[in-house]
């Protein structure tokens, strides 16, 4: 059995597509006159597409704008937005397997269809090309359609043969082939101008030249956009061109249909809870953790609500996902009821069983990145923020503020000693007055606000170098004890600068950090 592969080509789609959304948002007056869709370029805006009335006036895709408006100077010109046609383009092959098991985005403007076994079920090749321009025609987009039993030959039937044109037997490849120009072998520019300057016009005249001849001539090149030889081999279906069918993701989901219309919020909490324990189940089967949620509520009268939260970490805990939607539930207006909710995994990652201890039985207490997600959830993203480790050996710059959730530097790379520091750094060092009475300088009585404190245990010291690369060549070194008091209490003290080391007076003490 022969393969049939259909070649949906959209000559105009990117103004059909910018006519379509203009139409939606209630501008219908801009799509009735001149318009252009351009792109920055080094040497000013370039034209992508213009609608019939622009083309009219003598605008054409590849011209400049600067040479469009010489033509109409009051034409209108706006961005194109390549990144929204290709997602529109991916969303309409996925829509174009009704007519077939795969389908594949073939460049900017053209989609793949493999009807091998499909076709029949639209009445035959012909009836199913013709439904299929009739169905994109009711939504708005120009296609031309053409079948081949090869990507290759179905493209250029599309791009340049007749009106849906169907060759199901390979043996007629070559008669259906021969009058299309060259430029249905998709080859470069350059490529294309060379098979001009040679005279070489058609496909049949390409094929009328001895093999040898052609790969003698361009046996220096291989890439494919640049080989009309090689091109020529993948429409006659003499070797095979890779395809890559597009594969829908669907998202780890659960969805609930209410018999009776919800209107009160405990009830609404309930039917989020059991959602949560079947989109648990779903992702525990797939061994992943949901990382942002989207729950969706429809009401009766079609009206849709949508809620999303984000957790800090993976999680398939559904006493956990469904306390996320616990605050975000108050404000729901539901109308005459909701009748239908749904909550989707929209970003998911990996997540593998784990038992915590085999001595005893978890313990009490809510884990971090749940308290995380909870206080993401009531106070905002922007409003809850961890410590990191930062690359820089001075204390008050050693932690750096990150996003709740954000995956923090690897401590590996940092040479502290964190048990060595204490918890409560004091957000400016205060100066205090410190007494020593030893040779080797060690204090043994300060005052700190106002307090005086008799020290009866000192360890250190630890000496931390100024980051000359940061600060000024006068900055002075600091060197570090750990010191107590009488009563028990510890503190981080440090002497900024020795004794002559040139760089001012007497050294000056401060106090940094509270242990606890």
């Amino acid at each position: 059995m022969n393969r049939a592969i259909v070649s949906i080509w959209f000559p105009t789609f990117a103004i059909d597509r910018w006519s379509r959304i203009s139409a939606r948002q209630g501008e219908e007056a801009r799509t009735l006159a001149p318009a252009l869709l351009v792109t920055e370029t080094a040497h000013g805006p370039a034209i992508d597409a213009a609608n019939p009335l622009a083309r009219a006036l003598g605008a054409e895709a590849g011209m400049r704008l600067a040479d469009a408006r010489m033509l109409a100077p009051g034409i209108a010109a706006f961005p194109s937005d390549h990144e929204g046609d290709h997602r529109t383009l991916e969303k309409m092959a996925l829509a174009a397997q009704r007519w077939g098991p795969w389908t594949m985005v073939d460049g900017q403007d053209a989609l793949l269809l493999d009807a091998s076994s499909s076709a029949h079920l639209f009445g035959g090749e012909a009836a199913m090309l013709a439904d299929i321009e009739h169905r994109y025609g009711m939504e708005g987009y120009g296609a031309r359609v053409a079948l081949a039993t090869n990507a290759g030959a179905a493209w250029a039937l599309s791009h340049h043969g007749g009106e849906r044109p169907v060759v199901t037997d390979p043996a007629a490849l070559p008669a259906a082939l021969a009058p299309l120009p060259a430029a249905a072998l998709r080859l470069n520019a350059d490529t294309r101008l060379l098979l001009s300057r040679l005279g070489l016009k058609t496909i049949g005249e390409l094929m009328a030249v001895p093999r040898e001849s052609l790969a003698r001539r361009f046996r220096n090149r291989r890439s494919p956009e640049a080989n009309p030889l090689h091109r020529l081999d993948q429409l006659l279906g003499r070797t095979h061109e890779p395809l890559v069918p597009l594969i829908e993701e669907v998202p780890p989901t659960a969805d609930r249909r209410l018999l009776e219309p919800v209107l009160h919020a405990p009830l609404l909490a309930r039917i989020v809870a059991d959602l949560a324990l079947d989109l648990a189940r779903t992702l525990e089967a797939a061994r992943l953790g949901a990382r942002r949620l989207v729950l969706r509520l429809w009401r009766v009268d079609g009206d849709a609500i949508e809620r999303a939260v984000e957790l800090a970490s993976p999680s398939r805990d559904p006493d956990h996902l469904a306390r996320l939607f616990d605050e975000r539930l108050d404000d729901i207006e539901a109308g005459f009821g909701i009748d239908q909710a749904r909550l989707t995994a929209v970003w998911a990652e990996p997540l593998d069983q784990a038992q915590d201890r085999l001595d005893r039985e978890r313990g009490k207490g809510t884990p971090l990145p749940m308290l995380i997600d909870r206080l993401v959830t009531r106070l905002g993203k922007a409003n809850v923020a961890c410590l990191a480790p930062r690359q820089s050996h001075l204390p008050e710059r050693s932690q750096q503020r990150i996003a709740a959730g954000a995956e923090p530097p690897s401590r590996a790379q940092y040479d502290l000693d964190i048990a060595c520091r204490p918890l409560k750094l004091l957000d400016r060092p205060e100066a205090i007055s410190v007494i020593y009475l030893t040779p080797d300088g060690l204090p043994r009585r300060f005052r700190w606000r106002g307090t005086m404190h008799d020290i009866v245990k000192v360890e250190g010291p630890e000496r931390i170098s100024p980051e000359w690369w940061r600060q000024r060549s006068s900055t002075r070194l600091r060197d570090y004890y750990r010191i107590e008091d009488g009563e028990g209490r510890r503190y981080w003290i440090f002497r900024n600068g020795l004794v002559g080391d040139g760089r001012g007076g007497l050294p000056d003490w401060y106090l940094h950090g509270l242990f606890a």
